[in-house]
């Protein structure tokens, strides 16, 4: 799959795990677009076990609407095959808040999921998830 790239986001494929880097907030008109191209990336694992790593870079709160949305996102994802989720805050002073919206959102989908405050020890752990479950 080719990497999508936005100015607040990008989303790639790396074998069987969806890279998405974030940098927000999101306004609407960029929640909406990112729930788009989300789908998309999500269809190429054709219902197949995988991963998602995301980075989120500076205060990424989301609002109620966005949450929702993501919700949403969120159970398509596991009806394409996400198994599990390792979400990375990056430069946050609201990663507290950050951290229980997340929490609400992957358990809502009953999704597997940790937080990490750094890229390489999320996809370590990601990486070690998929390949034994």
């Amino acid at each position: 799959m080719e990497t999508i790239v936005e100015d607040k986001y990008s989303i790639a494929s790396q074998s069987n795990i969806l890279e998405v880097e974030a940098f927000g907030p999101f306004n609407e008109q960029v929640t909406e677009k990112y729930i788009d191209d989300m789908y998309n990336a999500c269809d190429q694992f054709s219902g197949q076990p995988w991963g998602l790593l995301i980075a989120f870079y500076g205060n990424s709160v989301f609002s109620p609407e966005a949450e929702e949305a993501l919700i949403k996102v969120n159970k398509y994802r596991v009806e394409q095959g996400l198994i599990a989720n390792a979400s990375v805050l990056i430069d946050s002073s609201t990663a507290d808040i950050q951290q229980l919206q997340l929490r609400r959102i992957y358990q809502a989908c009953d999704i597997t999921f940790y937080v990490f405050s750094d890229i390489d020890s999320a996809k370590s752990w990601l990486e070690q998830y998929l390949q034994y479950n």
